[in-house]
């Protein structure tokens, strides 16, 4: 379980990378590599930059994070 803390650290991240408001590329890419490291999901960047795949509508960050922290493998 993530403290509210830490979420919200995730949702501020995602915000920052939907808005895509960057000085250098090198900081676009530690903030993606962060998130994709924070969270289980196996495409958490696609749930940013090709939202149609996985939301019916634009999400906010927080819907993202939602998404991105709820996946859980498929067990086999």
């Amino acid at each position: 379980m993530r403290t509210p803390s830490e979420r919200q650290r995730l949702i501020d991240l995602v915000a920052r990378l939907q808005a895509g408001e960057y000085t250098s590329e090198a900081e676009a890419d530690r903030d993606a590599e962060d998130f994709e490291a924070a969270v289980p999901h196996p495409r958490a960047l696609g749930l940013i930059f090709w939202p149609d795949r996985e939301f019916d509508h634009e999400p906010t960050p927080d819907e993202v994070v939602d998404r991105a922290l709820a996946y859980r493998p498929i067990a086999l």
